[in-house]
């Protein structure tokens, strides 16, 4: 396969990324454009300076469609173990919704927010065995296992539902 050219490579890529609803890895964009995964990284970087809706997630990148109608989003707090992050995934996504992202304060860079976008168990389970695979840890681990959670659903039910689940459990923070 031929490597492809800086701006040229770019605009496949972001075409690429456009006709997918799934997100594709980094490993895989670079064997389509038979380049390194850093010149994707990188590639990335400069689609996202130019304000593409762009999206790094766990299971790879993710070109997301502004307009998302009928979609309702709630921030939530929870507090738990390392151990306990299957459960807390498991019981949000057996409800419908999906978890956005993970975000925690850190006392010198401030807010920090990490794409999750996981909707099934499948995804629950290709997020953590990623994390275990490259012997990373939970980003609350630097909070004492308190983190937020963006979720979201088609209905506002489910939301209260999952919120719901998460406080019998007594993984949801409340005032």
């Amino acid at each position: 396969m031929k490597k492809m050219l800086g701006e040229k490579r770019r605009l496949e890529l972001l075409n690429l990324l456009k006709q997918q609803k799934r997100p594709i890895t980094g490993t895989d964009l670079a064997k389509h454009a038979n380049v390194s995964r850093q010149v994707i990284v990188n590639d990335m970087n400069l689609l996202k300076a130019r304000n593409e809706p762009i999206m790094a997630t766990s299971q790879g990148y993710l070109y997301i469609e502004e307009q998302r109608t009928g979609i309702f989003e709630r921030k939530i707090v929870c507090m738990h173990t390392g151990e306990q992050t299957r459960e807390e995934l498991y019981t949000i996504v057996d409800c419908g919704v999906t978890i956005e992202n993970v975000i925690v304060e850190h006392p010198v860079y401030g807010e920090i927010t990490a794409s999750i976008r996981v909707s099934n168990r499948l995804e629950a389970d290709l997020f953590l065995e990623k994390l275990a695979d490259t012997n990373a840890n939970f980003l609350s681990t630097l909070t004492g296992g308190t983190h937020l959670h963006v979720i979201s659903a088609p209905s506002e039910e489910l939301l209260d539902r999952a919120s719901d689940r998460l406080r019998e459990k007594g993984i949801l923070v409340e005032n």
